[in-house]
C-alpha cells in the first residue's frame, strides 16, 4: 500500500477518534441536558443513555485503534501474521459490543413507558434510529469475520509459499 495513502488513512483515524472524543465530552452530554431542560420527565432516561452513547462512541475508538495498527502492519509488509488477527478480533468485539448496547437501548425503547412531549414520534424515531444500528452493527460484525476468515486463508498461503521459497 502507498505511503501517501496510509498517511491519509492514518490522518482520517486521528481526525474521527478527535471527533469522538469531541462528542463524548461536549456534545453527548450537552444535548442530554438540553433535551431534559426541554422536556423534564426525560431526567431520569438522561444519564444511562448518555452512558450508553459515550460507551457506543469508546467502542468506535477501540475499532479505529485497531485499523491503526493494522496499517501499521501493512506498512511494514507484515499482515499476513498471526498478530494481525489480535486486531481484527478487537474490531469484531467492539463491533459486537456496540450492537449489544444497540439492542439495549431499542429493548428498552420499545418496552419502557417513557414520556414523549410530541405524541411519541421522538421515541419512535429514537427506536428506529436504535433497530437501524442494530442492523448496521450485525452486517459490520459479519463482514469483519468474512473478512477475518479471508486473512487466514491468505496467511495460510502465505505461510506455505514461504516454505516452499
Amino acid at each position: 500500500m502507498h505511503s501517501f495513502l496510509i498517511a491519509a488513512l492514518r490522518a482520517g483515524i486521528v481526525a474521527a477518534f478527535a471527533l469522538g472524543l469531541f462528542g463524548q465530552i461536549v456534545v453527548i452530554p450537552t444535548m442530554a441536558a438540553d433535551e431534559v431542560d426541554r422536556f423534564p420527565p426525560y431526567a431520569p432516561f438522561a444519564a444511562p443513555y448518555v452512558t450508553v452513547a459515550i460507551i457506543g462512541v469508546v467502542c468506535i475508538q477501540v475499532a479505529l485503534a485497531a485499523v491503526w495498527m493494522l496499517l501499521t502492519m501493512v506498512q511494514r509488509d507484515a499482515i499476513f501474521t498471526t498478530k494481525a488477527f489480535r486486531w481484527v478480533d478487537t474490531i469484531i468485539g467492539a463491533s459486537i459490543v456496540a450492537t449489544l448496547l444497540a439492542t439495549g437501548a431499542a429493548g428498552h425503547l420499545a418496552l419502557a413507558e417513557i414520556p414523549s412531549p410530541h405524541d411519541g414520534m421522538d421515541i419512535i424515531s429514537a427506536l428506529f434510529a436504535a433497530v437501524a444500528s442494530v442492523g448496521v452493527g450485525v452486517a459490520f460484525a459479519m463482514l469483519v469475520v468474512v473478512l477475518r476468515s479471508l486473512l487466514l486463508k491468505a496467511t495460510e498461503l502465505q505461510t506455505e509459499i514461504a516454505e516452499v521459497v
